[in-house]
């Protein structure tokens, strides 16, 4: 029950539409029987017996408004007029009143809820996305999503209205003849709740099925990812069995159970459906010979008899597409209540609605404990103080915490105990989109988007004009390659900025951060992954910027950081060591080991 709750509070903010045009596609189902009961009462005037009690005052009220003699004419008129109003008449008014809510319903909710989503993805916790890959989260978004949008039409628009017209032929027929009536619902209550019993268990399996096919889709854009990998060490081969065993398991599932499943249920569905059928001609005709039923009756009785039957096959059509599409419906649900991050309550539509700030770039991490687990503590007891427009660089080897302390200062989470002050204040106070928009960062591995050097260049701070443009890019030395690129400023470099070298999207990525014109900027790792005159590029750039911001560097090579007012260096989440490249030299503890280790060419431990 929860499922199908979830499933209706998706279409909640349409709920009012919803009730509407489900009500009216269900009256024009109610009134499709209007034509078979038309046409038994007209042959019961066209063979001389008594029309039903409601047929003859009509025809007599219709009698005294046009002045005309009641007869056989007249009600042969007056039932023509019956099957006229509901036939064409309503013909191309039923459309607006039903198929159009059923539709704008379904794609408004899907406009709504693809934002949602959206959202969802961007406040999301980062670990969230350390244990699942793009593939896999982008599929179970678009087919929940898309499921949701198909699945409306068809339960609100066809669905609900055609269970309602079954009803509306049980009473009509209890009219008619109580005794036929009963079996009729009696045979409906059996199939049915067969139906939904192997439906319930059917449903299970597709659940199966969709976290089979989510890691397929998973692994495939893992695949695509790093597709040069996968070529560099030729596992083409291993990587298609892999796939292939994984489909060959989605297809048993799929085959021999859900879709055999599904065919033993139609298969008895249609032999009861028959049987009932049958049993209801049987003893409608027998009704009819013993004269209990009158001619127009019988045909009445069969006809909407029939239509309720026949009805059953599309209703467990749907049923079944339904079942198919829950699964997929309900894992965009589990999606959506997955805890958020620290920035959930801060995403704004507009950027009016961010908090500015200025801040002077001083930082101190006052007493700073953290663990990603409760059992382990990465960072314990750190203490420093950075003042505005230094430049302090965090050394040690990996694992030290140096990556976690970063991710504290741009609150991608929160300390365990102790706190983080920027210019005096507690950065949790702090509205975090705006704080966020104070720093800047460039990564060892910079992100890059699949569009022009220049939407990237300006992605943090899509108002700077290309004046601002070319004086981040002189800094950075992005300058020196522009000319070589094709198009220049308007090149596409591809998705991930694979048109660039390693060199050039580190550059790209100082060039960006500056445009943004940060209080406090962090190079992580910035140099680490580079050739040597890549490293000195970079390490020229960097030295462009030192003093005009707080700079924070991270790096394992040291030639990097020479120039900083202050090295920090940890070890085991600790501070052991800070001074200046010489004073820790000259201390001959772990940065001596460190400095010591790299001018012999060995790697850190």
């Amino acid at each position: 029950m929860s499922k199908l709750l979830d499933i209706a509070r998706y279409f909640r903010s349409y709920w009012g539409w919803s009730v509407f045009s489900i009500a009216m596609s269900s009256l024009f189902e109610i009134v499709d029987l209007a034509v078979p009961y038309a046409i038994g009462q007209l042959l019961n005037v066209l063979s001389g017996q008594a029309v039903d009690a409601p047929i003859q005052a009509m025809t007599a009220q219709v009698a005294r408004i046009t002045q005309q003699p009641t007869g056989q004419t007249l009600s042969v008129v007056v039932l023509l007029g019956i099957i006229f109003l509901t036939t064409v008449v309503r013909a191309p008014v039923q459309p607006w009143l039903t198929h159009w809510f059923h539709w704008d319903i379904a794609l408004r909710s899907r406009r709504d809820h693809t934002g949602r989503t959206i959202a969802k993805i961007l406040t999301l916790p980062l670990e969230f996305y350390d244990e699942n890959n793009a593939g896999r989260i982008a599929g179970r978004v678009a087919r929940g999503v898309s499921n949701h949008t198909w699945a409306y039409p068809e339960i609100a628009g066809q669905m609900i209205p055609k269970i309602i017209r079954v009803l509306g032929i049980f009473v009509v027929i209890s009219l008619i003849e109580w005794r036929i009536a009963l079996l009729f619902l009696l045979s409906f209550i059996f199939i049915f709740s067969f139906t939904m019993k192997t439906l319930r268990w059917l449903i299970d399996k597709e659940e199966i099925l969709e976290k089979y096919e989510e890691n397929t889709e998973s692994r495939t854009a893992e695949i695509i990812t790093n597709i040069k990998t996968v070529k560099a060490f030729a596992t083409e081969a291993n990587e298609l069995k892999r796939q292939k065993q994984r489909l060959e398991r989605e297809f048993k599932v799929v085959d021999d159970r859900i879709h055999r499943g599904y065919t033993v249920l139609f298969s008895w569905q249609r032999l009861v459906i028959q049987s009932s059928v049958f049993v209801v001609l049987s003893l409608t005709l027998w009704a009819t010979v013993q004269g209990q039923l009158s001619l127009g009756h019988f045909v009445t009785t069969l006809t909407v008899s029939s239509m309720a039957y026949s009805e059953l096959e599309p209703i467990s059509s749907l049923a079944e597409v339904f079942a198919r599409r829950l699964a997929s419906m309900q894992r965009l649900h589990e999606f959506m209540r997955l805890p958020l991050g620290t920035d959930a309550a801060n995403l704004a539509d507009h950027p009016d609605a961010v908090r500015h700030y200025e801040f002077s770039g001083k930082v101190h991490f006052e007493h700073l404990r953290f663990g990603y687990d409760s059992e382990r503590s990465v960072l314990e007891d750190i203490n420093l103080l950075i003042h505005p427009r230094q430049t302090v660089a965090l050394v040690g080897r990996s694992g030290s915490g140096k990556s976690t302390l970063v991710k504290l200062l741009f609150r991608y989470f929160d300390p365990q105990s102790g706190r983080i002050l920027i210019d005096g204040q507690d950065i949790r106070s702090l509205d975090i989109t705006g704080y966020r928009k104070r720093l800047a960062i460039v990564h060892q591995e910079v992100d890059v988007f699949n569009g022009t050097l220049l939407d990237n260049l300006t992605y943090g701070n899509p108002t700077a004009t290309f004046t601002e443009v070319e004086a981040a890019c002189q800094i950075a030395r992005v300058d020196e390659f522009i000319h070589l690129l094709p198009n220049g400023y308007k090149t596409v470099v591809g998705e991930r900025g694979v048109r660039l070298s390693g060199g050039q999207r580190q550059r790209l990525g100082i060039a960006r951060a500056l445009l943004v014109n940060p209080d406090v900027l962090v190079f992580d790792e910035a140099t680490s992954s580079l050739d040597y005159e890549s490293e000195r590029s970079i390490q020229l750039a960097m030295q462009n910027i030192l003093g005009t911001r707080t700079t924070l560097i991270i790096a394992h090579r040291l030639s990097t950081v020479r120039e900083a007012d202050q090295i920090v260096v940890l070890d085991q989440g600790k501070i052991v060591e800070v001074g200046s490249h010489e004073e820790l030299l000259n201390q001959g503890g772990i940065y001596h080991r460190l400095h010591m280790l790299q001018e012999t060419g060995e790697l850190i431990a």
